[in-house]
């Protein structure tokens, strides 16, 4: 069967993959702060006339009544799919989904699955200041027992969450509000973003750059920019950083024998780290140069929008980042 796309929004695709899945299982549900309105951002406009507020609902302004809601929900058998409207909000919510949603299949001997999708907005760009803007994709991939994927592009967004609500683990799933109105061509059928399988945005054989998340048009942009002075990149988005696509950065690596990893997180203890040090235990041989990482500084997201880019990484770091290794 031929699939047949459509331009969406980024918003649209995450609300599309969800009435997808709503439709393919009974099962599955949606809860968060204002869902039922369409959500903050848009991602659920329209799900409540169609699947009624037995599967689209609101909930209290509670992280850690979210969390622990979705954990006793799946297992008592749905496959409920709560919304933290930002990812920085789930600190509040900590214990829930890192010492009960994490660990519970593991702590019943697997008598028991937590099949939960969390959809955390996620990320700068929006002029939201410290508390709202951040990545902490990294916290989460430190925990056994979770699945962490992140998509930036709306055709990915889809297939990402629906691979993550079909998947009997908890999943953790990443999505950039500063792309949200940006488009798109997504297929009108459901499709899947296989769990642990990155997605080449890019041939080149100068150098690799692996980066995943709200970055990737940026780093696409920066790899246009690369081209056009001679140098192609082979630019390899992650979408599961757990679990991670190692073999697909080994084998960009046996044709690049460079490595650039960009990411909008905090450069200390980002997942860029663990990235480099796989490579090092791996694929150390493969490297001509040492591995190298564009990032956000180390400090908070300032509200100012000059500031904020300036902390956040831009095109042209990432094209002299890329210069300095070809």
């Amino acid at each position: 069967m031929v699939a047949t796309a459509r331009e969406l929004t980024f918003a649209q695709a995450v609300g599309d993959g969800l009435a997808c899945a709503m439709r393919e299982d009974p099962r599955v549900w949606i809860f968060g702060e204002d869902v039922a309105a369409g959500g903050a951002y848009g991602a659920s406009q329209g799900l409540l006339a169609e699947f009624g507020p037995a599967r689209v609902r609101d909930t209290p302004i509670s992280e850690i009544a979210i969390a622990g809601f979705a954990v006793g929900a799946a297992m008592t058998g749905t496959r409920p799919v709560p919304e933290i409207m930002h990812m920085d909000f789930a600190a509040c919510a900590m214990d829930q989904l890192v010492n009960q949603m994490a660990k519970m299949r593991y702590m019943a001997g697997g008598k028991t699955s937590v099949p939960v999708t969390v959809r955390c907005g996620v990320g700068g760009w929006l002029g939201a200041a410290a508390q709202h803007s951040q990545s902490l994709e990294a916290w989460f991939t430190h925990m056994p027992g979770l699945k962490v994927a992140a998509s930036g592009t709306a055709e990915d967004a889809k297939g990402v969450l629906i691979a993550a609500i079909r998947d009997d683990n908890p999943t953790i799933v990443l999505e950039p509000l500063a792309l949200f109105p940006t488009r798109g061509q997504v297929p009108e059928e459901p499709y899947e973003r296989p769990v642990g399988v990155a997605s080449r945005k890019r041939d080149g054989g100068d150098l690799t750059i692996v980066t995943w998340g709200g970055i990737v048009p940026r780093v696409l942009e920066a790899a246009e920019r690369l081209a056009e002075q001679g140098v192609e990149a082979d630019v390899l988005d992650l979408l599961w950083l757990k679990p991670l696509d190692g073999e697909a950065i080994l084998a960009s690596l046996a044709r690049t024998h460079r490595l650039l990893v960009v990411h909008q997180a905090y450069r200390r203890s980002g997942f860029g780290a663990e990235i480099v040090a796989y490579v090092n235990e791996h694929g150390f041989d493969l490297l001509d140069q040492p591995v190298r990482r564009v990032a956000g500084l180390d400090v908070p997201v300032p509200f100012a929008a000059p500031l904020e880019e300036y902390v956040l990484p831009s095109v042209e770091r990432i094209v002299q980042a890329a210069l300095d290794l070809a």
